[in-house]
């Protein structure tokens, strides 16, 4: 299954190769999902190769080629149209997938957000707007707040957040935890929810907003 913005790069390059037979420049995939770096772009067109759906071909310059196309857009590319929505999940039309990034620590910050791992199908009513993407929670710091170790954490991708919401963190470039995050002038606290951690506290510049919780999945 694809996530948004892999569904979204899919629909643009084969509808570009209907209509010119030519695939579009970085820049102009770049511009059309609306991203602000073409090494976002690199990763999209690295899983959708990875996956299948796309070719490079060798010894041409902007030469890409649609292999195959998910079993949900076969009827709607029948004729060229720019599709907003992600294709649906597996026997079920109000699921969306996103990509798992790895663990994320409720507790003692572990290493950074990792590549993709894997994928997870979540209801399109968690969804909120802009990239999404998945964390496997590890640690109990968060356990009063009702995270628990082992479940998933459903984060909206972002680089700002209210004050008292719960986030993903980037501490000094390469520790990631899930924190509440508190503002006090200019430094910044991560606040456990379990009184057993103590709070931690950062000059601004030494934390970077990753995106901010808006679900959980669990398993029993």
């Amino acid at each position: 299954m694809l996530t948004k913005k892999q569904f979204e790069l899919l629909l643009f390059i084969n509808e570009r190769l209907k209509e010119t037979g030519v695939s579009p420049s970085f820049d102009e995939m770049k511009e059309a999902l609306n991203l602000k770096s073409k090494s976002g772009i690199h990763r999209l067109i690295t899983a959708l190769e990875e996956r299948g759906f796309i070719k490079r071909l060798a010894h041409r310059a902007r030469a890409l080629d649609v292999i195959k196309l998910p079993d949900s857009m076969s009827a709607s590319l029948a004729a060229p149209s720019r599709a907003t929505t992600p294709p649906p999940a597996a026997n079920d039309d109000r699921s969306v997938s996103v990509p798992v990034m790895g663990r994320i620590a409720a507790g003692t910050p572990i290493e950074a957000l990792q590549e993709e791992v894997n994928q997870i199908s979540i209801p399109m009513e968690m969804m909120r707007s802009g990239e999404h993407y998945a964390l496997e929670v590890h640690g109990d710091s968060m356990i009063d707040a009702g995270i628990f170790d082992g479940d998933t954490a459903i984060i909206q991708s972002g680089s700002t957040a209210e004050n008292g919401e719960i986030i993903v963190a980037l501490v000094e470039g390469h520790e990631a935890t899930l924190k509440r995050l508190r503002r006090k002038g200019e430094m910044i606290a991560l606040e456990a929810a379990n009184p057993s951690y103590e709070t931690r506290i950062f000059r601004s510049d030494q934390i970077r907003v990753q995106g901010r919780l808006v679900g959980l999945i669990r398993k029993y």
